[in-house]
């Protein structure tokens, strides 16, 4: 029988330990830790938070470690809220935003890795150089030869707007692309689901005037083709996003062109 094993210097080791001391209710974070510049291999550190003081979510915890035990601790944050996507990291499992994710609603210990199937930086940073290349290439702004009304705007119906509802919400936190087996194998060629969903958003905008261009810049075997429908990205979407839907209706506008 074959047997499969990762590089000697890929495997992930036991880390330190950090015990919280006269805690009221104690719960565990074990969290990846790399750095490049130390050449040892990744481990997971475990550190003990006081629920008692501290905030609800795990980027609280986060936080509080970083604060108070190790400030060596990195990790990407901005604004708390859902908003910025900065703090996107994979959560008990699941892709998500550490500001929108209750210590509650995870049972056990808590673990905490990057972003899956991307290059780490260092801890939970991991490089998203690749995705936000694959962002531009779909030219991701209102393109259009038609010069703007006198009065300096381009109107719709309330009707035309609302096809973009479900798709101007998307923050580029590429939960969706990183929880992609499709991304995982072919991420260099297959443009992932956030990708996708921003192309889709200008596609459908009635102002856009490059509705072909963009269709034909994506009738490709790779850039749009290799999504099977897994459904992975809607299911872990932190804004209730459907990315699966759009690149659905992608392929659709493309077969109605050709028949």
């Amino acid at each position: 029988m074959a047997e499969f094993s990762l590089p000697k210097n890929s495997k992930i080791q036991k880390g330190a330990i950090h015990r919280a001391t006269n805690a009221k209710r104690a719960r565990t974070f074990s969290i990846y830790r790399w750095n490049s510049d130390d050449g040892k291999n990744p481990q997971m550190d475990n550190f003990e938070i006081d629920l008692e003081a501290c905030g609800p979510m795990v980027l609280d915890a986060l936080v509080k470690i970083k604060n108070e035990i190790d400030p060596s601790l990195t990790f990407r944050r901005s604004c708390r809220e859902g908003i910025c996507g900065s703090c996107a990291m994979n959560i008990d499992g699941t892709n998500t935003l550490a500001c929108l994710k209750p210590i509650e609603d995870v049972k056990g210990d808590i673990r905490i890795n990057p972003l899956p199937h991307m290059p780490v930086i260092k801890d939970l940073v991991p490089d998203l150089s690749q995705a936000y290349a694959q962002y531009r290439s779909v030219e991701p702004w209102l393109q259009s030869d038609t010069p703007p009304p006198p009065d300096g705007e381009r109107r719709q119906s309330k009707e035309e707007r609302a096809k973009m509802d479900g798709m101007w919400e998307c923050i580029l936190c590429f939960c969706c692309t990183t929880s992609c087996p499709s991304y995982w194998w072919n991420g260099d060629r297959y443009l992932g689901p956030a990708t996708l969903l921003a192309a889709y958003r200008w596609i459908a905008d009635s102002r856009d005037e490059r509705t072909g261009e963009r269709l034909d810049a994506l009738q490709d075997p790779f850039k749009l083709y290799r999504c099977h429908t897994i459904m992975n990205c809607t299911q872990t979407c932190p804004k209730g996003l459907n990315p699966a839907k759009a690149i659905g209706e992608i392929k659709t506008m493309i077969l109605e062109r050709q028949s």
